[in-house]
């Protein structure tokens, strides 16, 4: 893995969407030439890291899950995976997976887990399932159920039979009683400036992209258990008590499921 600062990175860009700092002058420039076309992208961006905290809130409580695989983990911030985890679960185990060399140098320097727990952190693409399954069995207890998220990653995998097939190899991976949750933008709100927006990152060297239907999204859990309210935006997964109603939705859809 080679830090590259002269073309827009996909955590990069989050980042700035997020109000960090971990990002260089061409991620801002390509975020912020993005949400000029698509200004939308801001808020999916914050209600993706909220879906993040609701889910492994949920898992980590109701459902009784004490490991996280967090493939794509992107840089840290508010409320990271084993921060949430942990509130809940101190000696919850957690680990982030990533290509990015400064997303994995800035995890392994500061993301500290609880003292009852584990946090650890791999640089791999997540394509490369072995290598991610050896190393995260250092950690993790793949007899036991794994809390598996896939969280803006699969829409770089823009080969819908590699993607499908990376999913169900680290679906066969997990014990019964592991979820899977994922996050994938999708054009279905707003079509062509959608498509301008990520074609603008891409020429200007970012990596591939591409958006799925919420149909399509909903093969990527195909022989799962697909926990209500299905494939929806992810403002409206679980939304958190509002006296302002049914947030609106963002193009960033998810959804959950148990392997039964």
């Amino acid at each position: 893995m080679v830090l590259n600062t002269e073309v827009p990175q996909s955590a990069r860009v989050w980042d700035r969407w997020l109000n960090g700092k971990d990002h260089y002058p061409i991620d801002r420039r390509a975020a912020d030439r993005v949400a000029t076309i698509l200004p939308e992208i801001v808020d999916a961006a914050r209600h993706d890291r909220a879906f993040l905290s609701r889910v492994v809130r949920y898992l980590a409580g109701e459902a009784g899950v004490r490991q996280f695989l967090d493939i794509g983990a992107g840089l840290p911030t508010v409320d990271n995976t084993h921060e949430v985890a942990q509130r809940v679960v101190p000696d919850a185990r957690i680990v982030y997976v990533d290509e990015d060399p400064l997303v994995v140098a800035y995890a392994r320097a500061l993301l500290y887990s609880s003292h009852e727990g584990t946090c650890d952190t791999i640089g791999a693409d997540a394509r490369d399932v072995d290598t991610i399954l050896n190393q995260a069995a250092i950690t993790l207890d793949f007899t036991r159920p794994i809390g598996l998220l896939l969280l803006g990653i699969l829409d770089h995998l823009v080969d819908d039979t590699e993607a499908l097939a990376t999913v169900e190899r680290l679906v066969a991976a997990l014990a019964p009683g592991s979820h899977v949750a994922i996050a994938h933008p999708t054009a279905a709100l707003h079509g062509e400036r959608f498509h301008q927006a990520m074609r603008l990152v891409m020429d200007m060297g970012g990596p591939p992209t591409v958006t799925r239907t919420p149909e399509q999204l909903a093969r990527f859990l195909d022989g799962l258990e697909l926990l209500n309210p299905g494939v929806v935006s992810c403002s409206r997964w679980r939304p958190d008590h509002s006296p302002f109603g049914t947030p609106p939705e963002v193009l960033q859809f998810c959804g959950v499921a148990r392997k039964t």
